[in-house]
């Protein structure tokens, strides 16, 4: 991972579609000293868990055919809510002038998610994305990756 100056007081997401880790520089940019100052989380089964009825079907109005309907995808539906969630959470800590940089890590996929969701306000504050998966790792290995 490219070695990421990160100032005193900047916010770090660590997040997915499950959980999101606030971390804060408390050291400097060249001795970065990660704390955590917040855990959010998610209880998001598997779809097959969430979802019991069969996909609907449709009737064409030309003919007699019938169409079935995708599956309704319930655990990444839950994964957008839970990035809009996150990104809700860090518009206020912006609104309220909490960080002045923010350096996003997560999976290439909650990444989008989170692009989605993210206000201006917060978007004009991100000095680094990061495409990786850090969430199951210790506040020390996220920090000791990031310097690395």
């Amino acid at each position: 991972m490219a070695d990421i100056r990160m100032a005193h007081d900047a916010l770090i997401l660590v997040g997915d579609g499950e959980k999101a880790l606030l971390l804060r520089n408390h050291g400097s940019p060249m001795h970065p000293q990660l704390a955590l100052e917040r855990v959010l989380e998610q209880d998001n089964p598997a779809t097959r868990e969430q979802g019991t009825d069969r996909p609907g079907r449709t009737n064409s109005r030309v003919a007699t055919r019938r169409s079935a309907l995708e599956e309704t995808d319930w655990h990444q539906l839950g994964e957008a809510r839970f990035a809009a969630e996150i990104a809700a959470a860090l518009y206020r800590l912006a609104h309220a002038n909490q960080y002045t940089q923010l350096i996003v890590i997560a999976p290439p996929k909650a990444l989008g998610d989170l692009r989605k969701a993210f206000h201006p306000e917060v978007v004009e504050r991100i000095v680094a994305e990061i495409p990786k998966e850090l969430t199951s790792y210790r506040v020390e290995e996220i920090q000791k990756a990031l310097s690395a």
